[in-house]
């Protein structure tokens, strides 16, 4: 097992080399620099700041020094506000990891109950309750979800705030973490009741049944463990999705979190902070891709890493 996590984590050194230069080459192939965006800059003055983050060398002299930076730790410099792209995201990571992480822990407890009641229920209320509750929760955005939370819950109940994130008050974390939850935990219940019909189809199932086993025993030591695989094969890339920042829910909320930043970053063309935020976007997707191999094992005793 030891053997397999090394070998994993030092393929994710090309993969990160890779994920890096065709985001460089990408952002450098966009019409337009970082300071040209909102007004005419002149000559003299674009020439200075070009010189000054070294734009003017050449694309592959650029892409060399990124990397020689990359070497030494240094994601560079934000464009937009002239600081190191590292305390942004030691800024603003933390603000959309807490999101993240509560909307993923609802997502998941949400996602499976009602995976689990439909699958145990199928073609009963409760099953159709929770299709209805899978359709609707992936077919609308987040935008709309939130719109609608802020309109009904804030403005006219006045029971939540709508502006900033802080942890442990419910007032001001409810609402975000509905709107960037729901549509995840749709997706996780529509997973969790695909898998679940079909391992309570299986003989073994049958066989437990017909022994006489209480079917609460039947469903949580026999059924639910052999149905993770699936649910585990969504629930790693929906974890790096939710922790890395959604811009939509940050901006309707107005939470200061890295997402809204990386967005912002690229309607600026602030390279820094692009290629900074990018390459640390990638890394956690690949160590939750890792976090997700290693579980496999956990939950089936017959996978084995060597």
């Amino acid at each position: 097992m030891t053997g397999y996590v090394i070998r994993r984590i030092l393929w994710m050194i090309p993969v990160l080399w890779a994920v890096a230069t065709i985001t460089f080459f990408l952002m450098h192939a966009v019409p337009g620099g970082p300071f040209s965006q909102e007004k005419q800059v002149p000559p003299t003055a674009l020439a200075n700041l070009n010189a000054k983050y070294d734009l003017d060398k050449p694309i592959l002299e650029q892409y060399g020094l990124f990397f020689w930076h990359l070497g030494q730790g240094d994601l560079g410099t934000s464009f937009s506000n002239q600081r190191p792209v590292l305390d942004i995201i030691k800024e603003g990571w933390p603000i959309t990891a807490e999101l993240g992480v509560t909307a993923f822990v609802f997502a998941l407890a949400i996602g499976m109950t009602m995976g689990v009641i439909s699958a145990l229920n199928h073609n009963k209320l409760p099953d159709y309750l929770g299709v209805f509750f899978a359709t609707a929760g992936t077919a609308m955005p987040s935008f709309v979800i939130g719109t609608f939370l802020v309109i009904i819950f804030s403005v006219k109940l006045g029971w939540f705030d709508v502006l900033g994130w802080e942890f442990g008050n419910y007032r001001k974390m409810v609402l975000p973490v509905i709107t960037l939850g729901t549509l995840p935990a749709a997706y996780i219940a529509r997973v969790t009741r695909a898998s679940l019909l079909e391992v309570l189809n299986q003989d073994y199932i049958r066989t437990a049944r017909s022994k006489g086993l209480a079917e609460y025993v039947v469903v949580l030591r026999h059924t639910i463990k052999n149905a993770m695989i699936p649910i585990l094969t969504v629930v790693g890339p929906i974890f790096a999705f939710l922790v890395t920042g959604s811009f939509i829910t940050e901006s309707i909320f107005v939470i200061n979190g890295i997402g809204k930043r990386f967005v912002d970053s690229v309607f600026a063309r602030d390279y820094g902070l692009i290629m900074g935020t990018t390459l640390f976007y990638a890394a956690i997707v690949a160590f939750a891709n890792l976090a997700v191999d290693l579980l496999y094992a956990t939950v089936d005793p017959r996978i084995r890493y060597s």
